[in-house]
């Protein structure tokens, strides 16, 4: 395989992988220690992500643990998950969070889905710019003379059709996030 279309498909596979992260980190009913990913606590005066200065467990469905190893920023924490846009309130035992992750309602469920649609957009763009710039990178070596006319015109059918598959693989996330988000 050419080192361009090896380059196309890494950088789509990374905007693919990078869509799966952000949409972990949207809320599906269900408690999932990725949910607080996002999460960064004020640490002496620096915002730290939740996962350096704390773990993150799931032990019930409906409920997550946050245990910090510095007993010292309880407050922090419960603040910065209080502040997120998450609709989540921490209870405080002196020793570690418990973050009851209540139901969804409907609006709450439409709102997350159209979140998720939005990343999903994002995706999609990472793909199409990776597929832009392997065509030019393509069209400017036939014009050096480096690459063929017929190479090039197959190589430009490659990186579409990687396209296609990696925007159909964008698709099928999105869905089974959607249905996952919107099931009761």
């Amino acid at each position: 395989m050419d080192k361009r279309l090896a380059a196309c498909e890494e950088r789509m596979n990374k905007g693919m992988e990078s869509l799966k992260k952000e949409l972990s980190t949207i809320r599906a009913g269900k408690a999932t220690p990725a949910l607080l990913d996002n999460i960064r606590v004020d640490y002496y005066g620096t915002p730290t992500p939740l996962r350096q200065v704390a773990n993150v467990s799931a032990p019930e469905p409906r409920l997550l643990v946050v245990q910090p190893w510095d007993k010292g920023i309880l407050a922090a924490i419960s603040r910065a998950i209080q502040t997120s846009d998450l609709g989540l309130n921490p209870q405080d035992d002196g020793q570690f969070l418990k973050i009851p992750i209540p139901p969804l309602n409907e609006e709450r469920r439409r709102d997350l889905v159209k979140l998720a649609h939005k990343l999903g957009e994002e995706g999609r763009v990472a793909v199409r710019n990776a597929r832009r710039d392997a065509n030019d990178q393509l069209k400017k070596a036939q014009k050096d003379g480096e690459l063929p006319e017929d190479d090039a015109r197959r190589q430009v059918d490659l990186v579409q059709k990687m396209h296609d598959k990696f925007i159909a693989q964008i698709e099928d996330i999105l869905k089974k996030k959607e249905a996952e988000v919107m099931e009761v």
